[in-house]
């Protein structure tokens, strides 16, 4: 299985799973990012649904295509790569990106992420949540 067959995989069949309930990934829709052409997110647990405590997110960066230099204020960030690969400058420094990889960027760092030529596919969480 290549690396995009398992992020399909992983957006398909993955799930949420805490006592009381579960969050299927293949009933969250997609949505474009409202800042980055060729960034879309997958709201996959929301502050809404845990009292304001964190958010969890898919995140696909189409080839070539980035989420450009940016800073969370208020919130701790990570990344979990889970296929494709890329560039993160976190706080300056480069950070090769590829399946495996988990980033964290602390409120108030600056960061930015670029996808290779076969796009990036990112598990991202917030803390407190983004949304």
């Amino acid at each position: 299985m290549d690396s995009k067959e398992l992020f399909e995989k992983f957006d398909m069949e993955g799930k949420f799973a805490v006592p009381g309930g579960e969050v299927l990934f293949d009933k969250v829709p997609w949505s474009k990012h409202s800042s980055f052409d060729g960034v879309e997110l997958k709201h996959i647990v929301t502050g809404k649904m845990n009292s304001g405590k964190f958010s969890f997110h898919l995140v696909k960066i189409a080839p070539g295509k980035k989420i450009g230099s940016h800073v969370h204020e208020g919130q701790t960030e990570t990344h979990e790569v889970v296929a494709g690969s890329g560039i993160c400058i976190n706080d300056g420094v480069r950070i090769d990106y590829e399946a495996g990889v988990i980033s964290a960027f602390p409120a108030g760092v600056v960061h930015e992420v670029t996808a290779g030529e076969n796009g990036l596919y990112l598990f991202a969480k917030f803390f407190p949540p983004l949304c």
